[in-house]
Formats: C-alpha cells, structure tokens, sequence
C-alpha cells in the first residue's frame, strides 16, 4: 500500500493509518512514500528531504509493525515536480513483477483527484480512502473503497509545526523520537524560521506567500505592528486576498484595544 504525502513532520496520525491499514489486512506492507515538493503545496515550510526521511524512519521503527510500515525515498529519485502516476509507472516498471500496488489518501485528497495528472489511469488501482476532518469523500465512490471505520486524524502536519513554533508540548501528536529530532535539528524554530523569510523577501519582496506566511509568524509572536505590516503590504499587492485582510482586522482590533493611546503601527 502507497500512502504518499509530504510528511512534514511525520506525525503520530500519519503512523496510526499505517498500522490500521496492517491491522485490517489491507496489504502485507505500508510504504510512506516522501514527496520532495507536492504540486499543489506552498514550499515555504518544507523540511529538507533527508530530515523529512529519518523523521519518517523514526516514526516507523516506532510503530507496532516496524517490519510491514516503512518510509520510501522513491520519489526523491525521478524527475520533479512529482506526479503519482509518474511514481506508480516507475513502480510497475521496477517491482510489478513481485509487487501489487494500492493507494491510501485522505478523504480532502479524493475530492482535488481530477486535478490530478492522468487521474483517470490512478483509478485503476485500488484506492483507500480514510476520513480527513470536515473533508467528506463524495467524489469517485464507485472506484474507492471508503475506510469508515478508520482513525480520524483531528490534527494536520500543518498544526503540529505552528504548535512546535509556539514551543507548545506535541507529546500527542509526534513520535518521541521523532520530537527529539526536530529538537536537535532545530526544525521550525520561528527565530530560524523569521530570519530564513527576511532573508527570502530581500530577494523577493513582492512576494506575497512569503509576506503572509512572515505576517502569520509575527502574529504568533505577538509583533502586532510587524504582522500588520506584513498584511497590509500582502493587500496592496493583492487587494481580494481574505486572509490577509482577516488576519489585519484582527490585528487592528488588538492594538485598538491594547494601545488605545498609541495605536500607530
């Protein structure tokens, strides 16, 4: 079975799939397949492929089955950006002689799948669909088999990297091996993270990923009148952008009423 994803970082629901998947006899093993750069992801908060890789080692010589769940670099070897129907030919290609291959998404991923590259020759194989929060699969139900009863990640790579930039405790959400590495490493430090964006917007500062993504930061730091900057600048260069002009007004409403005598970011 194919569970394909960035992993960044490998948390605790991605390993809770793989050994409901070893559990249930959906396949006799489980390959997270890294991809170096989704299409359809922002890039800005993307740890390097060989930290990506032994955080995903970790995590799965942790797990309940460490001889059936196991990482897979396959994709960090053929031509970017990745597309799953080029990592499926490449699999037939080399292992479909020994090997049967399946697919593991989440409910969110069934619904964007006719965006995908050859999505028509991707359901052809047999496709297992989890549930994904507030994503419910209604798309291709006659081609999937929809795991209902599978464990709901109530989390995402997404909140487990602003928890770890908040310094907040992610003991439920990662492996503790896996938190010691990103300890270690330094991953997602919001001092190294800042620094990285300042340095990226000299470069590029109409760039308006990075100035969101730089606001968010400050935002959570609490730099009120940086993060304000930083919306506002997003919102000249792009006018309709909701999140940008969400997150200035909620800015606007702090200063207005913590500094009620000197508002003037």
């Amino acid at each position: 079975m194919l569970y394909f994803g960035s992993f960044n970082p490998v948390h605790n629901g991605h390993i809770a799939l793989a050994e409901y998947a070893t559990e249930r006899g959906l396949a006799d093993e489980t390959a997270l397949i890294i991809s170096p750069h989704s299409p359809y992801k922002e890039q800005t908060m993307l740890a390097s492929e060989t930290d990506r890789l032994e955080m995903a080692e970790i995590a799965c010589a942790a797990s309940r089955y460490p001889d059936r769940i196991r990482p897979s670099a396959v994709e960090f070897l053929l031509p970017r950006p990745s597309y799953t129907i080029d990592t499926l030919r490449f699999l037939e290609e080399t292992c479909g002689r020994e090997m049967r291959f399946s697919i593991l998404m989440g409910s969110d991923q069934i619904a964007q799948l006719d965006g995908w590259k050859e999505y028509e020759k991707i359901l052809e194989y047999p496709i297992y669909v989890y549930p994904r929060r507030g994503a419910k699969a209604e798309r291709h139900l006659d081609r999937i088999r929809l795991l209902e009863d599978a464990p709901l990640q109530d989390y995402s790579s997404t909140e487990v990297r602003a928890a770890i930039e908040r310094g907040e405790d992610t003991s439920r959400m990662l492996a503790p091996g896996v938190a010691d590495y990103i300890r270690r490493k330094g991953l997602w430090n919001p001092a190294d993270r800042m620094a990285a964006l300042h340095a990226a917007l000299a470069a590029e500062p109409e760039n308006t990923a990075l100035l969101l993504e730089r606001g968010r930061l400050h935002y959570r730091m609490n730099e009120w009148g940086a993060a304000l900057n930083d919306f506002n600048a997003v919102l000249r260069l792009e006018p309709g952008r909701t999140e940008a002009r969400q997150f200035a007004e909620m800015v606007e409403e702090i200063l207005a009423f913590r500094y009620k005598d000197i508002y003037n970011p």
